[in-house]
């Protein structure tokens, strides 16, 4: 799963890599991004531009939107066939920005894990491919969510965790935000694990353990 990620690059730095994305306000540096926090994404919507829904899918037609805190990742291999996804996966998918991740390695031997930074090697910020609804209160207030695909593990993350989000490679962007339906074949296409070889994990401090902490202590390596 993916349950913690970062968003720390400068705005220049998010500009150089998704070129074609208005980016309406500054966006704040975060260390530690938690479920049911805001983050920055691209729906697509057709207008390529960044806005900030809450981590956790909530689809249209929930009754109650805290079963968003249980949809914070969507498994890529049944993603057309759950009832919670299937329709984002058709008309509303999106790019979550990133430029690292965090996931927790379990220790040989022992019952305690050490939290890992997994991020590209040229530390340049990223997306995960994501889908978006909206659910809209009695009062007629929304809330806009988004939930985070994983897959398979690379050969650089399997030695950590048994699953990871998809990044998604910057060519296809565009294909994954096209309006409307798409072919449901070739999207899956698009879900397969990063190249290994592009990206880089070292251990970090059990600081960010703690969703409540979002400082650059979070990404800081350690022995």
């Amino acid at each position: 799963m993916c349950g913690r990620f970062t968003l720390t690059v400068d705005p220049g730095q998010l500009q150089d890599a998704f070129p074609w994305v208005e980016f309406p306000v500054d966006i704040p540096n975060r260390y530690n991004i938690a479920p049911t926090q805001p983050a920055a994404v691209v729906p697509n919507d057709g207008l390529n531009r960044v806005d900030f829904f809450n981590w956790g899918l909530i689809p249209f037609w929930a009754k109650d939107p805290k079963m968003g805190q249980r949809m914070i990742n969507a498994r890529s291999e049944t993603i057309s066939e759950k009832p919670t996804f299937r329709g984002s996966f058709k008309y509303k998918r999106c790019l979550v920005l990133a430029d690292g991740f965090y996931e927790w390695r379990k220790e040989p031997g022992s019952t305690s894990k050490t939290p890992m930074y997994l991020r590209m090697k040229d530390k340049m910020p990223f997306a995960f491919a994501g889908l978006w609804d909206v659910w809209q209160a009695a009062d007629g207030s929304e809330i806009r969510s988004f939930t985070i695909i994983t897959t398979e593990p690379n050969s650089l993350v399997e030695k950590i965790h048994n699953r990871m989000p998809v990044i998604l490679a910057p060519d296809t962007y565009r294909e994954w935000l096209k309006e409307g339906e798409n072919n449901p074949e070739l999207l899956r296409t698009l879900l397969r694990p990063y190249p290994s070889e592009e990206m880089e994990a070292y251990a970090v401090s059990k600081v960010v353990n703690s969703p409540q902490n979002d400082s650059p202590e979070c990404i800081i390596p350690v022995q």
